[in-house]
C-alpha cells in the first residue's frame, strides 16, 4: 500500500509522466486489437489480418499526442480525431485509432464547461460516425460504424461526471473553508468585545473607588490638625472605599482565572439593589444624594440590572469631581412600558467643563452599555447649570445580549 502511495504522489507531482505512461498503455492496447480478429474459426485469432503500415503510424501518432493531453487538450482533441478520421476511411482492416480520440474527449470534458462538452462531443461523433458510414471500407450498418456512437458518447459522458464531481468537491472545500474563516472571525470579535467590556467594569470600578478615596484624603489633609474627629472618619471611608475597589478588582479578575485555579473571592453583583448603598458613599464623600424609584420592584436581567447600577456610578462619579463645591445630585429610576429608564442630574456650576467635553472614558463607556443592551443614553449640560444623564433600557433583552455580571 504505501509502494502505490508513493507511486501517487509521483504521478500528481508530474502529470506529464503519467500522460506518457497512459499513452505508451493505450498504443500497445490499440496494437493488440488491431492484430486481433475476435471471429476467428477458433475464437480469436492473433495476426489473421494484420493492419497496414498507415494504421501502424496513425496509432503511434495518435498515442504520442495523448502525452500532450493536459496542456492543450482540444487540440489534441483535433488530432486524434483526424488520425481516427483518416483511419475510418483508409483503414482496411480498421485499427482501434478511435480509441485515442475518445480519450481526448474525456479529457475536454472533464476540463471544461458543459456547453463546449456538448458541442465538441456532438461534432466530434457526427464528423467519425458520418465519414465511417458514407467513406469507409466497410457498410454503412456495421457494427464498427455504430460504435463509434457509442465510445465518442461515454467519454463525453464520463468526462462530464468527473468534472462535476471535481467541482462539487471543490464547493465542500471552499464552504468549509469559509466557515472556519467565519469561526475565526467570530472568535476574534467575542475576544474584541470581552476585552472591552472587562475594560468597562476596571474603568468603572477604579475610576468611582479611586474618585472617593481621593476626595476622602483631600478632607483627610484639610482638617487633619484641627479636627482630628473628622480626620478619622475620612480615614475611614478611605479604608472602605478601598475595600470595595479591592472586592471588585478581584472579582472582574476572577473571571480571567483558569478553571482549576483557586477560586476568587466575590461579594454579591452590582445592581440597583445596591443603589441605596451607593448612593451612601458619596454622601459621605461630600456630595448629597437624592434617589427616587419608581420601578415598582420590576425584575431586571443581569446585563440590564449591571448597565443600570454602572450608569449611575460613573455620573455620580462625574458629578463628584466635576459639578464642583456645594453641588447636588438626583437619582431616579422609573419603569416606562417595555423599558425602565435611569437619569442622574446635578446642579453643579462646573458640568459643563471636563464632564461633558472630557477626554475620560466614561461616557464612552456608558454609551456602549446602553447600545449593546438596544436602549439610547441622552447626555449634556442642564438648562440653568449642571449636568444630565439619561439612559433607557429594555427591560427584556435581545438574544444573547445578557451576560454573566461582573
Amino acid at each position: 500500500m504505501s509502494t502505490l502511495r508513493r507511486a501517487r504522489y509521483q504521478f500528481r507531482a508530474h502529470p506529464l509522466t503519467l500522460d506518457a505512461v497512459i499513452a505508451v498503455a493505450v498504443l500497445l492496447c490499440m496494437i493488440s486489437s488491431a492484430f486481433a480478429a475476435p471471429d476467428g474459426d477458433h475464437g480469436v485469432d492473433w495476426g489473421a489480418r494484420p493492419p497496414n503500415a498507415l494504421s501502424l503510424l496513425l496509432m503511434v501518432l495518435a498515442a504520442a499526442a495523448l502525452v500532450l493531453r493536459r496542456r492543450s487538450a482540444l487540440a489534441v482533441l483535433a488530432a486524434t480525431g483526424t488520425f481516427a478520421l483518416v483511419e475510418c476511411v483508409t483503414g482496411d482492416p480498421r485499427a482501434p485509432v478511435a480509441m485515442t480520440t475518445v480519450i481526448a474527449l474525456y479529457t475536454v470534458a472533464s476540463t471544461t464547461d458543459r456547453a463546449t462538452t456538448w458541442r465538441v462531443g456532438l461534432l466530434t461523433m457526427t464528423v467519425l460516425t458520418v465519414a465511417a458510414m458514407a467513406a469507409g471500407p466497410l457498410p454503412w450498418y456495421a457494427q464498427e460504424n455504430l460504435a463509434l456512437v457509442a465510445w465518442t458518447g461515454i467519454g463525453a459522458t464520463a468526462g462530464d461526471a468527473v468534472r462535476s464531481h471535481r467541482a462539487f468537491v471543490q464547493a465542500i472545500r471552499e464552504r468549509a473553508e469559509r466557515a472556519e474563516r467565519t469561526r475565526e472571525e467570530e472568535a476574534r470579535r467575542r475576544v474584541a468585545e470581552e476585552r472591552l467590556r472587562i475594560a468597562r467594569e476596571l474603568h468603572d470600578v477604579v475610576a468611582h473607588h479611586i474618585a472617593l478615596v481621593n476626595v476622602q484624603a483631600g478632607v483627610v489633609a484639610h482638617v487633619m490638625d484641627r479636627r482630628p474627629d473628622q480626620a478619622k472618619e475620612a480615614l475611614a471611608h478611605v479604608r472602605e472605599a478601598s475595600r470595595s475597589a479591592l472586592d471588585e478588582l478581584r472579582a472582574t479578575v476572577g473571571l480571567l482565572r483558569q478553571s482549576d485555579d483557586p477560586a476568587a473571592p466575590t461579594e454579591p453583583a452590582s445592581g440597583l439593589g445596591r443603589l441605596d448603598e451607593l448612593a451612601g458613599t458619596f454622601r459621605n464623600a461630600g456630595l448629597p444624594v437624592q434617589v427616587a424609584r419608581a420601578d415598582q420592584g420590576t425584575e431586571l436581567p443581569a446585563a440590564v440590572d449591571l448597565a443600570a447600577y454602572r450608569i449611575v456610578q460613573e455620573a455620580l462619579t462625574n458629578a463628584q469631581k466635576h459639578a464642583g463645591t456645594g453641588a447636588k445630585a438626583e437619582v431616579s429610576v422609573v419603569r416606562v412600558g417595555p423599558n425602565i429608564e435611569v437619569s442622574v442630574l446635578d446642579d453643579g456650576a462646573g458640568a459643563t467643563g471636563a464632564t461633558g467635553t472630557g477626554g475620560g472614558h466614561g461616557l464612552l463607556g456608558m454609551r456602549e452599555r446602553v447600545t449593546a443592551l438596544g436602549g439610547t443614553l441622552t447626555t449634556g449640560p442642564r438648562y440653568g447649570g449642571g449636568f444630565r444623564v439619561h439612559a433607557i433600557l429594555p427591560v427584556q433583552t435581545r438574544a444573547g445580549a445578557e451576560r454573566k455580571p461582573v
